[in-house]
């Protein structure tokens, strides 16, 4: 029963343009979650690879530390949510003098990979 957490911070992707990326692999089998992944078009696609890829890679760590056996084609991304980063504020110049602001939006991405067994007992 391994779970393993991953997490990348201040991510130069809006929130709502990587929970739509994050909404299609959360649920599913880790190596298909990578396969989708790899060729979704989105942008934000490519970040989240490398952060289910790093999850992968800490249950891989965390299993061999506690003597515990893993088959990493059984892993399920489990939980997997975006929160909002902080937002860079940047302006443009406009006609007669005005200005508008432009929001750059980040993103904090988690992920979060189980076992089966995990998952099971974590949902009771």
């Amino acid at each position: 029963m391994v779970e393993s957490i991953a997490r990348v911070r201040h991510i130069r992707v809006t929130p709502q343009k990587a929970r739509r990326v994050v909404n299609l692999v959360r649920g599913k089998n880790a190596q298909e979650a990578l396969a989708i992944l790899k060729f979704a078009p989105q942008a934000a696609s490519e970040p989240v690879y490398k952060l289910v890829a790093s999850a992968i890679a800490n249950a891989r760590v965390k299993a061999d530390n506690e003597n515990l056996p893993l088959n990493e084609d059984e892993l399920v991304v489990a939980r997997a949510f975006v929160d909002e980063g902080a937002t860079l504020k940047r302006f443009r110049p406009r006609a007669q003098g005005r200005a508008f602001r432009i929001n750059k939006r980040t993103s904090h991405i988690t992920v979060v990979v189980a076992t089966p067994e995990a998952v099971k007992k974590g949902a009771k």
